[in-house]
């Protein structure tokens, strides 16, 4: 049985709600994955942390790999995404919150234990404590996390702030704790009409939960936005913690 923590941010409600379509919507956070596994080097790891792993994009691009592992830990904030991701004897799975102290005090791994996180940390509520926590339980990280240039021009478009962090704002709290690598992808993603397109911002929990615009507001923006795509921007990063 998952461990479960009793907090429910706005991000886990969204993605707690749209769980069961979520397979159908996540089409960039599955590359996002895919792109982040092919980074790993060695084909044999003791133990793999999946922090966020949704309905386990990673998981499956891991067994796709042919990557082995003696455990596999699943953590995730919503109960309804652990549902969804494959179960094995070998898995274990975890409900808690990164962003809260007692997910790492109740978190007992070795120091080798290989941490992945694919589209879920951009979503931490303070950036230093995430990164902090994180460095002190593992040595090896490999991050993937959306920047605030996802959505950039609905965004301008709409007269609104992004919800998540600059690539910049990411780069420095993580260089505090970990010698890293960065790459920066942009993805397009496109849409056969606006309506399609906010249909998915809605079902995918890209948009986290904030609802920033009234209906009238929504409405007008789909009359205004001049693509018929939408851009994101992933922060990918191999990183080896200094304590």
């Amino acid at each position: 049985m998952p461990i479960r923590e009793n907090k429910e941010s706005k991000v886990v409600k969204q993605f707690a709600r749209f769980a069961h379509q979520y397979n159908s919507y996540n089409v960039i956070q599955a590359e996002v994955a895919r792109r982040l596994v092919d980074k790993l080097p060695m084909k044999k790891y003791p133990t793999i942390l999946d922090m966020g792993c949704g309905s386990g994009e990673v998981y499956k691009n891991i067994k796709k790999r042919k990557i082995s592992f003696d455990s596999f830990i699943a953590l995730d904030s919503a109960s309804e995404m652990l549902t969804l991701h494959p179960s094995h004897t070998s898995i274990k799975k975890i409900v808690a919150d990164f962003n809260n102290l007692e997910t790492y005090q109740n978190l007992h791994i070795e120091k080798d234990t290989l941490l992945l996180s694919s589209s879920a940390l951009q979503w931490s509520k303070d950036l230093e404590f995430s990164f902090a926590q994180i460095s002190q339980k593992v040595n090896k990280v490999y991050f993937a996390m959306f920047t605030a240039n996802t959505f950039k021009t609905l965004h301008k478009t709409a007269q609104i702030e992004s919800p998540i962090y600059a690539p910049e704002v990411l780069k420095k709290s993580i260089e505090k704790y970990y010698d890293a690598s960065f790459e920066l992808k942009e993805y397009k993603l496109e849409f056969k009409s606006v309506r399609d397109m906010f249909h998915y911002i809605k079902k995918s929990g890209v948009s986290g939960g904030e609802k920033q615009l009234s209906y009238r507001q929504i409405k007008e923006l789909m009359s205004q936005y001049p693509l018929e795509y939408l851009e994101f921007e992933v922060l990918f990063v191999d990183a080896t913690s200094r304590t």
